[in-house]
């Protein structure tokens, strides 16, 4: 028995922080964006005001690019847990992720939270809710017109974040944990594509939490990726999808200049 014991403390040891805590490949990255992001300022709004910072609007690119290689390192830091996933991806999901981005800003341009929601909670003090999710905004080319190429940099910067690191940080989070974790205890073990009702919820309800301004895109939006995982049975056909749509997504501001959906 001493032997026994023994062999188990130097297997303990032997373990990384992953092994002793596998939801911390799917949680980490998207921790990191969103601490960051958290900080983040806005054209009406200061950055950091809830820590006593007051962070410039002008500021926000290099706190984006920052958010960027924080999370990138911490993808880095994961990636051997996501290999385990299968890798094949399937026309469907850019197939979706286009039908996707036509839903997402078809309603988002709608405006419905607006229109609707924030007269509504306007009554009980709650209309700042939806305020909490306006997005940075930040057009380069308004902000730096005598460098062109700055401005055209950084907007490659801000898709290559749109397309590269957000679909990766989300789906793997909303697909490998939150819709895996409610189906048993090892739920490291559940397959791709297995989920119940719970799993579908939850990856259907925190996305609303995360998108308070956009909250009918939103739902539609991630309703659809959720049965696409079930259908596809693979996590890769939501990154596609979801890099599909924000690629869209980032091209249609571009073309329109409706900045306030970046």
């Amino acid at each position: 028995a001493p032997t026994d014991r023994r062999l188990l403390l130097r297997w303990d040891k032997s373990m990384t922080l992953l092994d002793r805590y596998p939801a911390l490949a799917f949680v980490a990255p998207l921790a990191a964006y969103m601490a960051v992001g958290s900080f983040e300022p806005t054209p009406e709004v200061p950055g950091g005001q809830a820590v006593g910072l007051s962070i410039d609007y002008s500021f926000y690119p290099w706190l984006y690019i920052f958010k960027l290689l924080l999370t990138a390192g911490c993808i880095a830091w994961v990636w051997p847990r996501w290999r385990g996933f299968a890798s094949r991806v399937s026309l469907l999901g850019p197939v979706v992720g286009a039908i996707g981005a036509v839903v997402w800003i078809g309603l988002c341009e709608l405006n419905l939270e607006q229109r609707f929601l924030v007269p509504l909670l306007s009554w009980v003090n709650l209309d700042g809710l939806i305020a909490a999710g306006a997005r940075p905004g930040f057009n380069p080319w308004e902000h730096w017109p005598d460098q062109p190429l700055a401005a055209t940099a950084f907007f490659a910067v801000r898709l290559a974040g749109l397309v590269l690191i957000v679909p990766l940080i989300e789906e793997f989070f909303y697909r490998g944990l939150v819709m895996r974790f409610p189906v048993e205890q090892q739920w490291w073990t559940v397959p791709e594509g297995r989920s119940n009702r719970t799993g579908i919820l939850l990856a259907i309800v925190l996305p609303l939490a995360m998108h308070p301004g956009e909250l009918a895109a939103a739902l539609a939006w991630f309703s659809l990726i959720a049965w696409l995982y079930l259908y596809s049975r693979r996590v890769w056909d939501c990154v596609a999808a979801h890099a599909t749509t924000n690629l869209l997504l980032g091209l249609y501001v571009l073309a329109t200049g409706h900045w306030r959906l970046l």
